[in-house]
Order: C-alpha cells, then structure tokens, then sequence
C-alpha cells in the first residue's frame, strides 16, 4: 500500500526521478490543454451553441462569480490563474474514478508545488495593484513591529495550504485502500463517491484561499498607494 504516488519510480538516475506524480501530473496538463483546444476550438458568439461551450460558460461565470465574492472587483484579471488552480485540482481528484490511477494531489511535492504558486501570485498581484513601495508597507501594518509576524504568517499559510490538500486526498486514497481490502465490493464504492465529493470541496478551498490572500495583498497594497499619493494637509 502507497502513502504517495511519489514511491512509484519508474526511472532513475542519481538524484533525478520519474515517479507517478510527475508522470501523472504532466499527463492531466496534457489532458487539460487538448481539452481546452477541443472546447474552445468551436466557440460561437451567437444563441445557439454547442452543449460543451454551455458547460464551459456557466463554469467560467461560476470561477468568476466565486472570485467576485470574495473581494476581487475586477475577476477577469485573476480568473486565469484562480480558475487554473481550481480545474487542475478538480480534475486531478475527479479522475480518482479511473482504476488505479493515483491523483497527483496526493503528493506533497504537488501540493507544496500549488501552495508556492499562490506563495508568489499574491506579492505579484499585490504589486501590480498598488506598486512595489505600497505592496512592501503592508507587512508594517500596523507597526514596523509586525514585520516578522506577517512574514511568518505568508510562509505558515503556504504550508498550510499545501498540507491541507495532501492531507485530505491521501487519507481519502489510504481509506478507500483498507475498505478495498476488507470488504471489495460494498465500502469502497460508497467511499470513493465521498472521495470525489471531498475532491471537489478541497479543489474549492484551495481556489477560495488563493483569492483570499490575493484579495488582502491587493487591497492593502492599494489603500498605501493612495495614502502615499495624498496631499499631506500640511502642505496646503
């Protein structure tokens, strides 16, 4: 029994591996950009489109609504990269249904690898709205003293993110393993129908968090890039 798809190696040459993440993860990207192609290769601009371009709008206006909700005024700037994180996750769990395949997900060298993605898109982001000087003032909020503190709490939430995905869809995996073993026909169907809704929830989560953090980078960002471009009452 596997505590990670990691264990599976395939090649090997000094400290390089070919494992089952990577296998899989580059797998489901490819997967992902033919699928996207196939999708959107077709898109019309009038009433009557196809039921795959539906699916795809009302999945886009869904990703967008959610970013919407959680701050961000202006979604179409970060949907790509929120909504890529969504459906890389949400795909990597849902096609747990495939015998013997093993998501991704349930590596942390994938989830780490998703948690440092977001780690940099919210300083990115942050300085893109409010500019490197006003991004950088928010980490003395409310007093220089502050300053480990949130550094610290940028690296914690980073690792929490990571060890929350890995640790959900790993305990899903192993569960579903020893139900397999005792009882092979009953349990694990029922388990692998909560593992997917679980999947899903955690690709949500994950998605949510990332909008949250990029939503409080931007606005502080921005509210310093406003009190360091007013006029100082003194100067009138």
């Amino acid at each position: 029994m596997r505590l990670s798809p990691d264990e599976m190696i395939f090649w090997e040459y000094g400290f390089v591996k070919l494992n089952l993440t990577i296998v899989t993860t580059w797998a489901l990207m490819l997967l992902m950009v033919l699928g996207a192609w196939a999708i959107t290769r077709g898109l019309k601009s009038n009433i009557k489109t196809t039921r795959w371009q539906s699916v795809l709008e009302m999945l886009i206006i869904m990703i967008r609504d959610q970013i919407k909700e959680v701050g961000l005024k202006d979604p179409e700037k970060y949907i790509g990269f929120i909504g890529t994180l969504f459906l890389f996750i949400a795909t990597s769990n849902l096609l747990s249904i495939i015998p013997w395949y093993e998501p991704p997900t349930g590596s942390l060298s994938t989830t780490v690898a998703l948690a440092i993605s977001v780690f940099i898109a919210v300083p990115v982001f942050g300085i893109a709205e409010g500019g490197l000087k006003g991004y950088l003032k928010s980490y003395l909020q409310p007093n220089f003293i502050m300053l480990p503190f949130n550094i610290i709490s940028e690296i914690s939430r980073t690792l929490a993110l990571a060890v929350r995905l890995f640790g959900n869809i790993m305990s899903g995996g192993l569960i579903v393993s020893v139900l397999l073993s005792i009882a092979p026909f009953f349990f694990p169907i029922i388990m692998s129908a909560l593992g997917l809704l679980t999947g899903m929830i955690q690709a949500y989560i994950f998605a949510i968090l990332a909008g949250v953090y990029i939503t409080a980078a931007t606005q502080d960002a921005k509210v310093k890039k406003v009190q360091a471009n007013a006029p100082r009452s003194g100067n009138n």
